[in-house]
This record gives structure tokens, C-alpha cells and sequence, in this order.
């Protein structure tokens, strides 16, 4: 059973948070801080799973770095192992492969994205969720409940079908071979406005992937509308749909429009988080 098998209702107490979102991060009252560690995590972020390997002016224009502070960076993380070099091409070095092994052993996946979740309901008001794929079925592993009264009826460990709701389709559509199952089999009908016609649902899963959201509304259950977004693993592989959800009176169209950058941000700190990217 993975971490995320493990679900729990995320309703803890409140923690010191910085800017980002991420608890413990702050620097001590009185420690100055390091710019050059700064400067050596934006050269590092320029790489990606899409551009594993970057020449010296192109990590010089991904970080805006004058040159030769630039290359002075990229010099020395060469020396220390963090960059390795292949004629003008560098690349992650192994060794921090080997450094960062330990970071996800006994890692709780839930309690780590607890923060996120939390400040995704208090920013937006609405019930905040995360989601995984569980066979043919979504199943809700963490939430933090809306304060309104007015509320979607979900709780952790909840069952959902795999091809209604942003969830859902947030989970198919990162996941070709899910995608697959599920457009081949019976699509049921939950309310009149969820897609049981495998040609339909296969176009919004690309829009989907596209765009990198999904919304819905009323799918899965009358009156009821959703925002989602992916969260990935450091191997660039789909690990779980975060979002938002509540009644179409509040979740309206503009107000769902309106959040979906918020939840998007929530789903990039959460693949942050477990070492993954967007």
C-alpha cells in the first residue's frame, strides 16, 4: 500500500507557512540568507524532464543571470558534482540522484501535501481534494472541508466513477492506458449532463491535457461543479488529481474560471513537493 493508500482527513492544526506555501521553509529570525544558494536553485530548476540537458546560454537566458555570474555558478556545481558536462551540454548530476534517495523513504504523501490542501480550501472556500485512481473507480485519499454550510457531501476513502468530474478526467487524462479501459467500457449516465459517448469524452480528455485543468459541472451529481489539476511524481508520472468542489450556486461558471489558476498553483506545489514537475 503506497502513502497515498493511506488517506486521511486533512484538518490539522494551523502551521507557520512562508510565501510559498511550504511549512518550516522560513529562515530563523536573524539568519541572513545564502543569495547564492538562490541563485544555484534557479539554475538547477532551468532543467526539466522535457529539457534534460542545456547549454551555458541556455540556462544563462532561463535564469537571467549576467554571464559570467552564470557561468561561474554552472562551473563550480560542475565541481561539486550537482551539474554534470558532456562537451557544452550539462545535465542533473547523478550524484544528486544519490543524495536525494533518502528524501522520499517513509515519506507520508498525505501529511506532506496537508498544507497545500488546507490553504486550497481556506484561499477558495471550497471543499479541497485529493484524488487517485483506483482501478476503474477514483477514490478521494485527502480532503479539507468547506466552512459553509452549504457543502458537497465527501469524505476520504469515497468511490467515484472514472469518467465523470474534473477528477476524473484529470485522471484519465495523463493516463493513456486508463484512458484506454475506460473509453472501451459501458460509460453510465449519472446525470443529464455526463458524457457516456466515448468519442465525446475522449475529445475532453485532450482538451483536458491541453489546457492542463479540467473543470465540470453537474456530471456526477446535479448541482454540483469541480476544478482540477495534475500532480506529478520526479519521474514526470501522474500520482493524483488535487481540486476544488461545491454547488453550482457558489462554483459558478466565472467563479470556477476564476480559481483555476489557484488550484493549478496548488498542483504544481504539490508535484514540487514530491520532487515531480508540471
Amino acid at each position: 500500500m503506497s502513502e497515498l493508500d493511506s488517506g486521511a482527513e486533512i484538518d490539522l492544526p494551523d502551521a507557520d507557512l512562508d510565501v510559498a506555501g511550504v511549512p518550516g521553509r522560513e529562515l530563523p529570525r536573524g539568519v541572513k540568507p545564502l543569495l547564492v544558494l538562490g541563485k544555484i536553485r534557479e539554475v538547477l530548476a532551468a532543467f526539466s524532464t522535457e529539457r534534460p540537458e542545456l547549454s551555458l546560454p541556455e540556462i544563462r537566458r532561463a535564469t537571467g543571470f549576467p554571464p559570467s555570474t552564470c557561468q561561474r555558478i554552472v562551473a563550480n556545481l560542475v565541481a561539486e558534482g550537482f551539474l554534470d558536462r558532456t562537451g557544452d551540454r550539462y545535465r542533473i548530476g547523478l550524484s544528486l540522484a544519490y543524495w536525494a534517495a533518502p528524501a522520499s523513504t517513509g515519506l507520508d504523501v498525505v501529511q506532506q501535501l496537508a498544507p497545500i490542501v488546507r490553504e486550497l480550501r481556506d484561499e477558495t472556500g471550497e471543499t479541497s481534494c485529493i484524488y487517485r485512481r483506483e482501478g476503474n473507480l477514483r477514490v478521494c485519499v485527502a480532503m479539507a472541508e468547506t466552512h459553509h454550510a452549504v457543502r458537497r457531501e465527501m469524505h476520504v476513502g469515497k468511490l467515484m466513477p472514472l469518467h465523470a468530474g474534473s477528477a476524473s478526467r484529470v485522471l484519465l487524462a495523463w493516463d493513456d492506458e486508463a484512458a484506454e479501459v475506460v473509453l472501451e467500457s459501458e460509460l453510465a449516465r449519472y446525470t443529464d449532463f455526463t458524457i457516456t459517448d466515448a468519442e465525446l469524452l475522449r475529445i475532453a480528455l485532450a482538451q483536458t491535457r491541453k489546457q492542463g485543468f479540467a473543470i465540470t459541472s453537474e456530471e456526477r451529481d446535479a448541482g454540483a461543479a469541480s476544478v482540477s489539476a495534475p500532480v506529478f511524481d520526479a519521474q514526470g508520472h501522474l500520482v493524483a488529481a488535487i481540486g476544488i468542489s461545491g454547488p453550482t450556486n457558489r462554483l459558478t461558471p466565472q467563479r470556477c474560471h476564476d480559481w483555476t489558476p489557484r488550484v493549478q498553483t496548488a498542483a504544481r506545489e504539490a508535484s514540487r513537493q514530491l520532487g515531480g514537475r508540471s
